[in-house]
């Protein structure tokens, strides 16, 4: 079964490259019998250099389960509460456009439940990052905590706290100004003293603002996510907005060098080997105390999203089309993509890195299916 499975997942890796679902793609496993490693493509489209174990990559929103687990960590050691509320921490920062500290929760930003609108569309964000010239004028910003704040204050709330799901990069970091006012440290420091260290993640590492480079050896990163020519950006909405991306017919942009605009929402640098650790410890209970390993798990029903998911705090369920939901930790940045997927017992963890954002979805729903012996569960046959 284990040899099996380890061959269907390789024959994902290999036709999603030949498709030109990605330039390479690795796979990693960790199952009763040990590990396996596959991947398939190259690492760089420009030496050919192939793909290789360890390889350091951004990790885009699987960030969000690294800033959950360091705030959950710091409510066990009783420096805070996820049922304070923003203002308690941040007072009158959060103010302005409709938007209140005093009614929004620590545990309604780490689950996208505070209504707090989305910066990723505004038009601000959409004309610096996902043109092509706006790519490149603003590859190496440096950014800083209160510009980001600044971002999520100039737009108005989707919902009431508590109303409903929207998922908001700005309502992370305004937990990671958290971290840091209820620390005294940096949010780099607090991720490194609380999950990173103890769970001896030795390719991880929390990118500051002004880094441009990783500090070990990784894969390239190649993208295809910016918006095409003559496309107004205040148009743009959760549900037009990939069918106003650049098509296949584009070449993608190596974006490798820069500087990462997405701190405590997803500016984390990590590996296979070591999203499978954190993902089995979260899962476990290994990390957290039990109260807080069960908030971590704690799920609301989401919107606009990964269809059928759940959302706990910086993590996910998805659900397969037998029954059985996974546990998992994804995101996706500008030229990568990490999936990482899991038994709720942690027996079973396969964790996928794709170094390109196009098409990822439709490749790991065939991960999926080829590791655990189902597909994702699809929204229409949810309704059946």
């Amino acid at each position: 079964m284990t040899s099996s499975r380890r061959e269907r997942v390789q024959e994902v890796l290999d036709r999603a490259v030949a498709e030109g679902s990605a330039p390479g793609i690795v796979a990693e496993i960790q199952d009763q019998d040990g590990g396996w490693f596959g991947s398939a493509g190259v690492a760089d489209l420009e030496t050919g250099r192939r793909r290789e174990p360890g390889e350091q990559f951004h990790a885009g929103s699987s960030g969000k389960a690294f800033t959950a687990a360091a705030m959950l960590t710091l409510e066990a050691e009783g420096r805070l509460s996820l049922d304070d509320t923003v203002d308690t921490w941040l007072p009158g920062v959060i103010t302005g456009n409709g938007n209140d500290g005093r009614e929004i929760t620590i545990w309604q930003l780490l689950t996208h439940t505070g209504g707090l609108g989305i910066t990723g569309l505004s038009a601000e964000i959409v004309r610096k990052y996902h043109t092509r010239a706006g790519a490149e004028e603003h590859r190496y910003d440096v950014l800083t905590v209160d510009e980001l704040l600044k971002r999520q204050l100039a737009i108005p709330p989707l919902y009431k706290p508590g109303e409903d799901f929207a998922y908001s990069n700005g309502g992370y970091h305004i937990a990671g100004a958290i971290i840091e006012k209820a620390t005294g440290r940096s949010y780099e420091d607090e991720l490194d003293r609380t999950v990173i260290q103890p769970l001896k993640l030795t390719g991880t590492y929390a990118r500051t603002f002004a880094e441009r480079r990783y500090r070990g050896p990784h894969t390239k990163a190649y993208t295809r996510m910016f918006i095409r020519d003559g496309v107004d950006p205040d148009s743009l909405t959760p549900d037009n907005y990939a069918s106003l991306l650049l098509g296949p017919e584009s070449d993608p942009v190596d974006v490798t060098d820069r500087t990462i605009p997405t701190w405590a929402a997803g500016g984390v640098v990590s590996t296979t080997g070591d999203l499978i650790r954190l993902l089995r410890a979260l899962t476990t209970g290994s990390l957290l105390p039990p109260a807080q390993h069960r908030t971590m798990w704690r799920t609301v029903p989401t919107r606009d999203w990964i269809p059928n998911a759940r959302y706990g705090t910086g993590v996910a369920q998805w659900p397969l089309a037998d029954g059985r939901v996974l546990h998992v930790v994804a995101g996706v940045e500008g030229g990568t993509v990490s999936v990482t997927l899991g038994t709720p017992d942690g027996g079973l963890i396969v964790s996928t890195h794709l170094n390109g954002d196009w098409n990822w979805y439709m490749t790991c729903y065939q991960i999926a299916e080829a590791a655990f012996g189902s597909p994702f569960l699809l929204p229409n046959e949810a309704s059946q």
